[in-house]
């Protein structure tokens, strides 16, 4: 007879994990709030080590500073300064890290492709079982099922296979997909106290790691949007920042649609992220402002973008951070506008959100 012994489960990561390993963590954690500022990282770090005692007699703060520099995740902003910077390599872990936060109960894939609604000839099994058709591919067929209907469906002594008898897998074509995300980063991302810009940039992060490592025939653009909007390149996510900006939307759903126009790709989707109202619009070398209320000019302008995107197959989802029911009716709006998807979330279900959106858009047909 054969006894088991169970005793409490002690998490690997928890048990085995070095002194570097919890400090490395932890700093890519605070990176991310400090945008980037190694100087400013290490000083939280230091309060922190001196309240929850992370390093020891045999590992100090200096120890893994050292060591930081040394497997290249930091270095010095210039041969006359000691002050540090991240490095490339770090910029990767701290997206990999944002990917591990948001999405770390994803299993990787044998390869990242997109289904759609086209069945036949495609690339992926769907588990769905269909009669056979001229065209379909012979490794499709499923011999065991085939057989059996040859035997169901003959009386005759001599086995007889006919086409009516074979059935096949249903297979998915694969398609890529072209997606911009874009972030507001208008002053009220860290006003009344909270910190809305830090989860829209991890959630960023998390998503650029994903398509870069899952889904690689994709593509991902970054978008920002204050007074104005500009396009940000993935390694620079770490550093972003809220400015003292007012929201300029129409200004980043332009620019939005201009990089999707350049994109050869069927399936195109905007994500954008915000936490207030359009408050800007840049007329010529001008700005046109409104913080009061909803402003009819500037929303209007929304209107027009979000229909422009519906005629050009451009679905938008909004994510929108706010509870204000005047804003939440603004995005209802402009969502039914556009044929598109809002969500009301809280800034801890945004990256849950976004990620069962963008599987979903993968879903879109083929034109």
């Amino acid at each position: 007879m054969i006894a088991y012994r169970f005793s409490k489960y002690i998490s690997v990561t928890d048990q085995d994990a070095s002194d570097y390993d919890k400090l490395f963590n932890i700093m890519r954690q605070i990176l991310t709030y400090t945008s980037g500022d190694v100087q400013e990282a290490l000083q939280w770090l230091t309060e922190l080590d001196k309240q929850y005692k992370l390093s020891n007699n045999e590992y100090g703060i200096g120890d893994f500073v050292r060591d930081l520099v040394d497997k290249g995740y930091l270095q010095q902003e210039n041969p006359n300064s000691d002050n540090l910077k991240i490095s490339a390599k770090m910029e990767k872990s701290i997206r990999q890290r944002s990917l591990e936060d948001i999405f770390g109960k994803l299993k990787k894939s044998k390869r990242g492709n997109h289904k759609s609604n086209f069945g036949g000839n495609g690339d992926e099994p769907t588990g769905n079982i269909r009669p056979y058709q001229f065209g379909d591919k012979p490794e499709q067929i499923l011999m065991t099922e085939s057989l059996r209907n040859a035997q169901v469906n003959n009386t005759s002594d001599e086995f007889l296979l006919q086409e009516s008898d074979l059935e096949v897998s249903e297979q998915e074509h694969q398609v890529q997909s072209s997606t911009v995300l874009m972030i507001d980063i208008s002053h009220s991302m860290i006003l009344y106290g909270e910190d809305r810009i830090t989860p829209a940039k991890k959630v960023a992060m998390a998503l650029s790691e994903l398509i870069m490592t899952k889904y690689p025939k994709d593509t991902l653009d970054v978008i920002v949007f204050g007074n104005d909007a500009w396009q940000i390149k993935v390694k620079d996510l770490p550093y972003l920042q809220v400015g003292p900006y007012h929201t300029n939307t129409v200004a980043g759903l332009d620019l939005a649609m201009d990089i999707l126009r350049r994109r050869k790709n069927a399936n195109k989707h905007i994500f954008m992220i915000t936490d207030g109202k359009p408050t800007c619009l840049k007329e010529g070398l001008t700005y046109y402002k409104n913080s009061f209320g909803l402003d009819r000019k500037i929303i209007n302008k929304c209107y027009n973008y979000a229909a422009q995107c519906r005629r050009n197959n451009i679905p938008i989802t909004t994510f929108m951070i706010a509870q204000d029911p005047y804003l939440q009716q603004f995005v209802q709006e402009f969502t039914e506008i556009n044929k598109g998807k809002a969500y009301y979330t809280s800034l801890d279900g945004l990256g849950d959100f976004l990620f069962e959106d963008y599987e979903r858009n993968r879903k879109r047909k083929v034109r």
